[in-house]
């Protein structure tokens, strides 16, 4: 079980991961960061787009903020470009801090049911392992970026959450 220190914290964690990527994206030219590279949606670009879409997703089944149109394949054939995407990264990550710092720990103890386009099929689930799967999917696919972003030669910073500074807010 979690509770609402875990969601805060990992939403710092979050951002302050994005905000290292987003930088090192920024010494990217668009070739490079929407080169296609064999990770599972291809390229950097496309892999933040999954992640900005799939975090926008879970923000509307947890806190009602705004769905996301189409599906994951829509979103990634019609990418958008990188100011749009930072942008858009930047926005969503207040969104997801916002709603972790009014998080109740009983909504965290009770459960969801939403029906997943992805598996076809009404899934139920406790609040707290979705929490959880929200952050570990982004962590997971963050590493696919982090990889990527090496292989260009470049070097983001530390990734260890023992390491993130405090005055993360």
């Amino acid at each position: 079980m979690i509770d609402k220190q875990f969601v805060k914290q990992m939403a710092k964690y979050n951002r302050w991961q994005n905000a290292n990527l987003y930088a090192c994206g920024d010494e990217l030219s668009d070739e490079d960061r929407k080169y296609e590279r064999g990770a599972f949606f291809g390229s950097i670009h496309a892999t933040l787009s999954h992640l900005l879409w799939a975090d926008r997703t879970w923000m509307h089944r947890f806190a009602g903020a705004e769905k996301p149109s189409g599906d994951i394949k829509a979103l990634v054939a019609r990418i958008l470009d990188w100011p749009d995407l930072k942008h858009d990264r930047e926005s969503c990550d207040e969104v997801i801090l916002g709603w972790a710092d009014s998080l109740d720990q009983g909504w965290l103890d009770g459960q969801l049911t939403w029906y997943s386009g992805a598996a076809q099929i009404e899934i139920t689930r406790p609040n707290w392992i979705l929490v959880s799967h929200m952050f570990n999917h982004q962590t997971h696919h963050r590493g696919q970026v982090h990889c990527m972003i090496t292989q260009c030669g470049l070097k983001p910073r530390d990734t260890d959450l023992i390491i993130m500074p405090e005055s993360v807010d």
